[in-house]
């Protein structure tokens, strides 16, 4: 299942290459429009290869949804945290708690005390 893993990401990778080398050439990239950057005064552009920007682009899109769910997660995380501390605390009393050994002195049950009562007397 590993190697499926590599395979599936080379060709990936192959397919990415493939489309960077494709599209190498420059794109001039904008802050303004002609006419805005006409009226303002003022105006920037940038020129880079088109994989570039397309490439930025994605990579800006993926770090933005994850920062995004972290925050949106963190009421999780809170929670699961304060769970831990709790479950660390119980695991911590447990074995100052008496030992409590009802299940042989006395069944809860009528019908388990008959089928205790049965097996001893075999």
């Amino acid at each position: 299942m590993k190697y499926l893993r590599y395979a599936f990401l080379a060709v990936v990778l192959l397919l990415c290459v493939t489309l960077a080398l494709a599209n190498r050439a420059p794109v001039t990239l904008a802050l303004w429009p002609d006419t805005v950057s006409a009226f303002l005064g003022f105006g920037y552009s940038l020129t880079l290869p088109l994989f570039v920007i397309v490439g930025g682009a994605a990579g800006i899109g993926l770090v933005l949804g994850l920062v995004w769910e972290w925050l949106r997660e963190r009421g999780n995380r809170t929670e699961a945290a304060k769970l831990r501390r709790e479950n660390s605390q119980l695991r911590a009393e447990a074995p100052r708690a008496p030992a409590a050994d009802t299940a042989r002195t006395k069944p809860r049950d009528q019908v388990l005390a008959i089928l205790d009562d049965s097996d001893g007397a075999r």
